[in-house]
């Protein structure tokens, strides 16, 4: 089985993490490292529409958006969910991934 290298979008450490409670922090963490460092397309689901290039991961209330390139996994977003596609499309647009 093969390891990803997980990498974050910078406002997603400088935006998202901060504002998430000690307890969705780790719940989210430990996700992170079980999932999608080794399986990700298994663990994620396919987005559609604008965001048709990118992944979704659900974690209670909370979702984490992320693409796979090659051996990466590139983390976009780690929001509540009825923010998250909205956050994300912003900043997809403005990072050019």
């Amino acid at each position: 089985m093969s390891v990803y290298v997980i990498k974050y979008h910078p406002a997603v450490k400088r935006e998202d993490i901060p504002k998430l409670s000690q307890e969705i922090r780790f719940r989210i963490k430990r996700i992170i490292e079980t999932k999608l460092v080794h399986e990700p397309e298994k663990y994620g689901i396919p987005l559609r529409g604008t965001l048709k290039k990118y992944w979704k991961l659900r974690a209670g209330d909370y979702r984490i958006v992320f693409k796979v390139k090659d051996k990466e996994v590139i983390i976009l977003g780690i929001r509540h969910r009825k923010d998250i596609y909205k956050y994300t499309s912003r900043r997809i647009s403005t990072s050019g991934s």
